[in-house]
């Protein structure tokens, strides 16, 4: 018996279904686990970096994508090829500053809040996508660029829209993550 050479498209919507709900689960768990909100975004930024480091390996490997040369390149990259392939939308880039390493991503739809209406009762700090961040922030620093990633505005805060901010700090040393032979 074969299978197929493609997955088909309702397939897909379970999984990413199965996923955001899961998710969902994920953050309620830690809001009765951790009494402060900082607790819980920090511990769904770390759990987004460990994310990040191992997914950066298989979006290089399925997207052949090459080498950047801004980081203006590497927004567009992330917005218009990373987060189609594994959320299904594509946010629009923004660059905030004329140095040219502040950018934001504008998520018109956040396939993560798609069952969420609102925060949780007396949860007003907390940041329910920073696993986003963390996966952002985890798969750049593989590819040797320190960035500050962090949630500008949020829907489910009553804000308009919602947006990741990301700061390049400055190229990471190569020769510290080079294998030894």
């Amino acid at each position: 018996m074969s299978r197929p050479a493609h997955r088909r498209p309702e397939y897909h919507k379970i999984n990413k279904d199965l996923f955001v709900l899961t998710y969902g689960a994920l953050v309620a768990q830690l809001c009765k686990d951790y009494e402060k909100d900082e607790d819980v975004n920090k511990y769904l930024d770390t759990m987004g970096y460990g994310i990040g480091t191992r997914l950066v390996e298989d979006f290089l490997a399925r997207s052949c994508v090459g080498r950047c040369h801004s980081y203006s390149e590497i927004a567009d990259i992330i917005a218009q090829v990373a987060f189609k392939m594994y959320l299904g939308i594509t946010p629009s880039v923004t660059c905030n500053n004329a140095s040219r390493n502040e950018f934001s991503l504008i998520l018109d739809k956040n396939p993560l809040v798609e069952f969420v209406e609102e925060l949780p009762t007396g949860r007003s700090s907390l940041c329910y996508c920073n696993l986003l961040c963390g996966i952002i922030r985890g798969a750049l620093e593989m590819v040797h660029l320190a960035a500050d990633v962090t949630f500008l505005q949020d829907r489910l805060k009553g804000d308009k829209v919602t947006e990741i901010g990301i700061t390049f700090l400055k190229k990471l040393d190569e020769k510290k993550y080079r294998r030894k032979k």
